[in-house]
């Protein structure tokens, strides 16, 4: 198979046409077989219901190429489970989980010239998605949906490496108490949109929203869920409902306990104590995980004892064993990296 004639050490993290992507709908109460077009084209009736009442959801998970040269993804099951938890939520129905498998499979299969070599720092973003396709007009869900999945080939997250972020702490929520923050749902990320471009204005990478309830406990970033090593070395994960739950976040609580025998605790963190930490990080998708630096509550900066020069010791090892098994350098638990071919 020839790959695609691209400068793959240079790409950066947007879209790209690629040759082909899945459709599935879902009509008179059932999805049908679903398959590859070659189309990037959505065609809607100008009162489909993701239009007027916002019923979307989506994903996200990267190819990789190995270094034996396997095209691999890392834990698509948990996408397949949470795509299903999100759909459950805005009253849509779920696609099923072996389905969701399958399909990824067969459009990384058909775009395989479009995954990156190893060694190139690249990857195949997969991003499947559901939205209301069917006129609605009235405030309910809708009767018909789309299922599909578009890939495109994205260098690093971070272009030039990772350097540790400074980050605002945010006046505006996140999500609302008993609301949709624990879901993958498009409208999260619109509701977060005007805090990012806030934060950019006034010199930040990103934002911490905080819980919008009492707003004294550290929730995400919006596109990302924080990770905190206390000065012991214990890894602390922020606990709350309203979080979503990142594949990537929960991957390097196990990393962490499992294979480098380090403590962790889950439990509500404070905004009060973050200056207690030793380091903190951001992880997702997208870039896996990225040291943060310094957060400044309204002027009060709290910085953290890693620096702003690179990632601290304990972050950068959780760094290189999450990679390095993503990347099939090092073995990690059974099932996490799904072979395509």
């Amino acid at each position: 198979m020839e790959k695609k004639n691209l400068d793959w050490a240079n790409l950066g993290f947007g879209y790209m046409t690629t040759d082909y992507r899945y459709v599935a709908n879902y009509k008179n109460g059932a999805w049908d077989k679903g398959g590859l077009t070659d189309d990037p084209t959505v065609t809607l009736n100008e009162c489909a219901g993701i239009f007027h009442y916002c019923q979307e959801i989506f994903e996200g998970l990267k190819a990789y190429t190995t270094e034996d040269g396997h095209i691999v993804t890392f834990r698509p099951d948990l996408n397949a489970v949470r795509m299903m938890d999100s759909a459950k939520r805005l009253e849509m129905p779920p696609f099923p989980a072996e389905r969701f498998l399958e399909a990824v499979e067969e459009v990384v299969k058909a775009n395989a010239a479009w995954v990156p070599p190893y060694g190139s720092g690249a990857s195949l973003y997969v991003r499947p998605y559901m939205f209301a396709s069917s006129p609605v007009i009235g405030v309910k869900p809708a009767d018909e949906y789309q299922f599909r999945i578009l890939v495109t080939p994205v260098g690093p997250y971070f272009k030039g490496g990772v350097h540790p972020l400074t980050i605002c702490v945010s006046d505006f929520d996140r999500a609302a108490p008993h609301g949709t923050g624990h879901i993958k749902a498009g409208l999260n990320y619109a509701m977060s949109l005007h805090a990012y471009v806030t934060a950019h204005q006034n010199g930040y990478d990103e934002n911490m929203f905080l819980d919008p309830a009492t707003r004294t406990y550290v929730e995400e970033t919006g596109g990302a869920n924080f990770i905190f090593i206390d000065k012991e070395g214990t890894l602390v994960i922020p606990k709350s409902d309203s979080i979503l739950p990142s594949v990537t976040r929960r991957s390097i609580a196990v990393v962490a306990k499992d294979i480098l025998g380090m403590k962790v605790k889950e439990r509500p963190v404070k905004l009060a104590e973050l200056s207690d930490f030793a380091e903190c990080g951001v992880c997702g998708t997208a870039a896996v995980v990225c040291p943060v630096g310094k957060v400044v509550d309204h002027g009060r900066e709290i910085c953290f004892p890693s620096g702003m020069e690179s990632m601290g010791p304990v972050i950068q090892k959780l760094y290189d064993t999450l990679t390095g098994i993503q990347m099939g350098k090092i073995e990690g638990p059974a099932g996490w990296v799904h072979k395509i071919m």
